[in-house]
């Protein structure tokens, strides 16, 4: 099937039938509308068609409420005469504003949504001015698509076309081959469903059903009982989100999160404990103690924790309790060392003490010592008896 089934519009050919257009390439552009008919699905409720003839003046030959089927309209088309004269393409298109795209002439009403197009064809350079009429037109929602032939002046199709201007500006070198431009139109009108119309209504998707649409909803999105609009579903509800520790809703998604002391995995969902104790991520001043995604401080032998549970001072090793002298500790910064009181003497253990021997024998030389006065005593006395004798 050539027909186009699925794009209702609310169609107006505006020809060039001024004096540059001979009779014989007129004759080729009413064979180009013809064809063109035959590609789209006209009807009541589908796509209606209304043809204007230009020159100097403009002529309606026929509205879009008189005919709705093919063959009707092509015999309207193969009787239509030329006007020859001047080139008043701005005029064409205020008259199609004017009196053709009224709903007394055939055209529905705006709440039906249908597009509103108009294709020109022309060979020359509109003698008025068409730039403001064409931008008005545009303003009013009519999609204008410009056809130029042979001469046609380029600048001035491009001031009438809709935007974007590749896909509304068509060019043929001649009348002769402006047959090829009805696959052109074909396809431009027959490839976009009803969802690319943008007449669908659906807040976020629409979904294309033959020659109908049903609306839908982004993920994180549920569709309202109205068909149409939709609203945001609770993401991080239970059972929606793969979160292994906490779920962050984000504008109908999420993203997770983990707790304090843990990390997000590559995965994005589950979480690991982190090494609080790396350098960095703890106020330890000595000693940091790693516990499942949390810490806590310690300190070194000899230091006890201060209040603040961060910081250590140094312990009073000869504390009671702290060392094992028996009698005397004596601290050394963070070591100490044993004495004893007077009287007593350390063991061999350095620990504990034992009270000092004092011995009242004479030892070997002092016995030697005296043994020699007592014989010197002996030998003065000796010699003082005999001296006293004489």
């Amino acid at each position: 099937d050539t027909a186009c089934k699925n794009r209702p519009l609310d169609l107006v050919f505006i020809v060039d039938s001024s004096r540059s257009v001979r009779p014989e390439e007129f004759e080729k552009v009413k064979i180009f509308l013809s064809e063109m008919i035959d590609t789209l699905d006209v009807g009541e409720r589908t796509t209606r068609v209304a043809v204007m003839n230009y020159a100097s003046t403009v002529k309606v030959e026929f509205p879009l409420r008189t005919y709705f089927d093919k063959a009707s309209m092509k015999e309207a088309v193969s009787r239509i005469e030329p006007l020859s004269a001047g080139t008043m393409t701005g005029l064409a298109i205020q008259t199609a504003m004017d009196e053709v795209f009224t709903e007394e002439m055939g055209t529905r009403p705006a709440s039906f949504n249908i597009p509103k197009v108009v294709i020109v064809v022309t060979d020359g350079r509109p003698q008025d001015q068409v730039e403001d009429v064409a931008a008005s037109a545009r303003t009013a929602g009519i999609e204008i698509y410009a056809v130029g032939v042979d001469r046609a002046d380029m600048q001035s199709l491009r001031i009438m076309a809709s935007e974007p201007l590749d896909e509304h500006i068509f060019y043929v070198e001649t009348y002769g081959v402006i047959e090829k431009l009805t696959s052109r139109f074909r396809e431009t009108f027959c490839a976009v469903n009803v969802c690319a119309l943008g007449s669908h209504g659906c807040q976020q998707v629409c979904v294309t059903n033959g020659a109908s649409y049903l609306c839908d909803c982004y993920e994180g999105y549920t569709l309202n009982p109205d068909k149409r609009t939709c609203s945001a579903v609770d993401t991080c509800a239970p059972g929606r989100h793969e979160c292994d520790q906490i779920c962050v809703s984000n504008n109908g998604s999420y993203v997770c999160d983990c707790y304090e002391g843990y990390t997000l995995n590559p995965d994005r969902k589950t979480c690991s404990a982190m090494d609080m104790c790396a350098p960095g991520r703890h106020d330890c001043a000595q000693v940091c103690l790693s516990n499942d995604g949390s810490y806590s401080c310690g300190c070194y032998a000899g230091y006890t924790l201060n209040p603040d549970k961060k910081t250590c001072s140094a312990a009073d090793v000869c504390a009671p309790g702290r060392h094992d002298c028996e009698q005397v500790c004596v601290r050394d910064h963070l070591f100490y060392t044993c004495d004893c009181h007077q009287g007593y003497t350390l063991n061999p253990d350095k620990k504990t003490c034992s009270r000092a021997i004092t011995s009242s024998l004479v030892t070997t030389e002092e016995s030697c010592k005296c043994e020699a006065i007592v014989a010197l005593q002996d030998s003065v006395t000796s010699r003082l008896e005999a001296l006293s004798t004489k």
